[in-house]
């Protein structure tokens, strides 16, 4: 056991140094680890391994095929997203792809009973992020001078990197066979680069859970995740000073529930989340619309050693579409205020729509798994999140026609193995 949770700080420090990327719901994974990931990020009603226990419901520890040992989990993800942008103004389009990139994400996950009662739960992965590349591309660039003053830049947020890992301990208590409770520690750690470099911090938050089973094929689950706000020093950089932006990861409110009609054979999960980027700090800012996101997922094992998967995943787009935007008033450039940083208009939209685009809705998810013994399995899966465009006019702090677009779609591979011990 000792060497177990020596391997585990190891990675551990491993994962929260290696950067995560572009995510999905808002700039949020849509799951962790293969297994979540190939059932659509279900899992608050019957997650299949320790760390989507941990992550989407940590009442769920007390119930999984884990249960009554021990279990470890190591899970990776290459994330794939693909951004493109385009400003249109005085006749003419600047269009350019963000630089692609292939995003390893790592996860570790352990279970352990404390007592027959008792569970423990440790987790760490990355669970958000966001950001585009546009350097050496013509978004890059500046306007003409004249009429502009030289060195203008075409557009804020040419180059933009969030990044977040969790490290989530975690404890959860079986009241009787059919009822549990779980609470974990949510530890983020967290960098924002905004082209002006990187600022490091930490937030602090909590997630709370609960599963009730009425029926042996049945499971319900619930869980709460508190908002964690992060203050990022000196990285805003729309309006000509440098300042300090606070971003919160938003409080969230899941249910889940899961149907076994077939026992170790068929098993199929529906979830709900609300995500309230409305009202966290910085998104609330950037004008955010909160988001419901709907998951379903199957699992059929046609041979007792190999389960197939296959999942869906929607979520509106929470960045809204301003129509109309006047980037010009008779007294000058419009100006807009963000966390006390005044920058004009155009800029603060073009930050919106063409640095932070995350708009993707639908995921079709699918994996398998083998059971090489009793102790030991692997999985994978496959995910494409399709393509999505934002769009909208108005004006420059020229007073001049513009149109800003972004359209992004991505692709990941997952892969994992565990261990029961």
């Amino acid at each position: 056991m000792r060497k177990l949770f020596l391997l585990l700080l190891v990675l551990v420090m491993v994962a929260v140094v290696t950067p995560p990327a572009l995510a999905t719901n808002g700039d949020n994974l849509i799951g962790i680890g293969p297994i979540s990931w190939g059932l659509g990020g279900v899992g608050i009603a019957a997650p299949q391994d320790a760390i989507s226990a941990v992550f989407a419901n940590p009442a769920a520890m007390c119930f999984g095929p884990y249960c009554p040992g021990s279990e470890v989990n190591f899970a990776g993800t290459l994330f794939m997203p693909n951004v493109t942008g385009s400003v249109t103004t005085s006749g003419q389009t600047v269009n350019a792809d963000s630089d692609k990139k292939v995003y390893a994400i790592p996860a570790i996950g352990l279970s352990v009973p404390i007592t027959t009662d008792w569970r423990f739960g440790l987790s760490a992965y990355g669970v958000s992020g966001l950001g585009v590349d546009y350097r050496n591309t013509g978004l890059a660039g500046t306007f003409p001078a004249p009429p502009f003053p030289a060195g203008t830049p075409l557009i804020a947020g040419s180059y933009t990197q969030l990044q977040a890992m969790k490290f989530a301990p975690s404890i959860a208590y079986a009241v009787n066979p059919n009822l549990s409770f779980g609470l974990n520690l949510q530890i983020d750690y967290s960098s924002l680069d905004l082209g002006s470099g990187t600022s490091f911090n930490y937030g602090v938050g909590v997630q709370l859970g609960a599963l009730y089973k009425p029926l042996d094929m049945l499971s319900l689950g619930l869980t709460y995740v508190t908002p964690q706000e992060v203050n990022y020093k000196n990285v805003l950089n729309l309006g000509g000073t440098v300042g300090s932006l606070k971003l919160a990861s938003p409080q969230q409110i899941g249910l889940g529930i899961a149907v076994e009609p077939i026992k170790d054979t068929l098993l199929v999960e529906v979830n709900g989340k609300w995500i309230n980027w409305a009202n966290a700090k910085g998104y609330d800012d950037f004008d955010w619309k909160d988001q419901w996101v709907f998951g379903i997922g199957a699992q059929y094992k046609p041979i007792k050693p190999l389960a197939l998967r296959i999942g869906y995943n929607y979520a509106n787009n929470p960045v809204r579409e301003h129509s109309n935007f006047v980037g010009l008033t008779p007294a000058g450039p419009n100006m807009i205020s963000v966390q006390g940083n005044n920058m004009p208009t155009y800029y603060y939209e073009t930050f919106r729509i063409i640095g932070f685009p995350a708009i993707v809705k639908q995921h079709i998810t699918f994996g398998a798994g083998y059971e090489i013994s009793k102790r030991f399995a692997v999985n994978a899966g496959y995910t494409h999140a399709f393509k999505e465009d934002i769009s909208e006019s108005g004006t420059n702090f020229a007073g001049q026609p513009v149109t800003l677009k972004s359209s992004l779609y991505e692709d990941s591979l997952e892969f994992g193995f565990t261990w029961r011990f």
